[in-house]
Formats: structure tokens, C-alpha cells, sequence
């Protein structure tokens, strides 16, 4: 979301420099992108529903604009959809159609992406892709509402987009951004018990990534797409709407 000032054009505001917003008020539009957020991960606001400005600002006791803006960036997420003369909607779950081609995309980038990671990583997003699987060692895996597990689905986003960033082919990782597959897999259902073996398969894409064996490294990527595609297909249940793909 780009910055915006509370002073006049050129004029330096509360911020920490030109052209910033004041702390106060980016830590006020955070907090409410991430209350709408959770409202969708969680189908408090309904796929497909419509989505009131008004009402969401009475609900969260703010006003219409931090709103207008969380929703600007819960589009871009691919959250919600804005549509002429009828506002915004909360975005329809993937069917099982959505839920295979979207795996088939993340399977013709990813493992590609993991191997190029393997031969040009820099030492310092090396480091980077270590401390993520660190770190989502610490955090609780996905289950129940979308707060209890926000800190797993974020690092779990971050790895992905890191490898893309570590092959060193900016379309691609932005291909592998724009897809933002994490925020519609996770919307699907609770995948109980699949936090241990994410972690397991990240850490083998990392171990091949360090050794710089651009092979495994898109097979190990390639297994992790398909078992989470696996995981995904047994915990949705009839969370995933519509026939089963061919």
C-alpha cells in the first residue's frame, strides 16, 4: 500500500521521514487490515458476500478510510474483488478445479524456481531461508482460526516468495507472488497436523538449496508441492467447493 502524508505535498509529516505516514496511523491501518483479514480467512465475512465499508467501520469502531484502505490491499491479496456500482466482495473458495490448476501452476514455477535458487542464492538469502524454517519450528501449525496460526501461514508465504526471490528471475518470483496460494489454501480448512511435515519438506528444499544441488532441490520443492496438494484434498473436506477434478 503505498504511504501517504497527513501534511501538505513535500512537507515532511509524523512520520520517520518525507512522505511517511505517522506511525500511529500505519499501526491503526495494519490493525485493521489484519481484523478484515482474519474475518475472511475465518468466513466470518462469507465467500462471495458483500463487503460495507460502513458496516465494517461501525464493527471495528474506526473510520471508513484505515477501511477503504485494508480493502485496497486485501484486493491485491486476492481476498476480496471490487466490482462496478456494487462494491466490494469477499472472493469464492477455489473449487477443486481452482485447487488442482492452481497446484499445476505452483508445479511448472516452483520447482524451477528452487533449482535456480540452488545455483544463485547469495550467502545472505541463504541465511534467510534458514532462519525462516527456524522459525516456523516455533510457531503453532495450521488449526482452528485463522489468529491461532497467522504467524505458521505468514512464514510459510515468506519461504516460498524467498526461494522466488533466491533464483535470481524477478518474473518468475513475481509469478510466484501473485499467485498468493498460501491465503486461498489456508481459506479451504483446517489441515490438522500438517504444520511438522511442511516444516520437514522446507527443510529439505533448504538443505538442497545450501549444498547448492540445483537437482534435488526441485525435487524436493516438487514432493512438498504434491504432498501439500495431498494434505490439502484430505483435511478441506467439502471445504473445497464444487466436483472433483478430473
Amino acid at each position: 500500500m503505498s504511504p501517504h502524508s497527513s501534511s501538505a505535498a513535500g512537507v515532511p509529516g509524523d512520520g520517520d521521514g518525507p512522505g511517511e505516514p505517522p506511525p500511529v496511523r500505519q499501526a491503526l491501518s495494519d490493525s485493521v487490515y489484519e481484523s478484515i483479514k482474519a474475518m475472511v480467512m475465518d468466513h466470518e465475512i462469507a465467500p462471495g458476500a458483500r463487503v460495507g465499508i460502513d458496516a465494517l467501520s461501525r464493527a471495528l469502531g474506526v473510520s471508513p478510510t484505515p477501511v477503504r484502505e485494508a480493502l485496497a490491499r486485501l484486493e491485491s491479496d486476492g481476498l476480496v474483488v471490487k466490482r462496478a456500482l456494487s462494491g466490494y466482495r469477499a472472493t469464492e473458495l477455489l473449487t477443486r478445479q481452482g485447487l488442482a490448476e492452481l497446484f499445476e501452476m505452483r508445479l511448472l514455477l516452483e520447482p524451477r524456481a528452487a533449482a535456480l535458487a540452488a545455483a544463485n542464492a547469495t550467502e545472505e538469502q541463504l541465511d534467510g531461508l534458514e532462519r525462516i524454517v527456524e522459525d516456523m519450528q516455533d510457531q503453532p501449525g495450521p488449526r482452528g482460526r485463522y489468529a491461532s496460526y497467522r504467524g505458521f501461514a505468514a512464514l510459510d508465504q515468506r519461504f516460498h516468495e524467498a526461494i522466488g526471490q533466491a533464483a535470481h528471475r524477478p518474473l518468475l518470483a513475481d509469478a510466484v507472488q501473485r499467485l498468493h496460494a498460501h491465503l486461498h489454501i489456508f481459506r479451504l480448512g483446517d489441515v490438522t497436523g500438517a504444520g511438522g511435515p511442511t516444516v520437514a519438506e522446507h527443510e529439505r528444499i533448504v538443505r538442497a538449496v545450501l549444498r547448492r544441488n540445483a537437482e534435488r532441490a526441485a525435487e524436493a520443492m516438487t514432493e512438498h508441492l504434491t504432498r501439500s496438494m495431498e494434505r490439502q484434498i484430505q483435511g478441506s473436506g467439502d471445504g473445497v467447493a464444487g466436483p472433483a477434478a478430473p
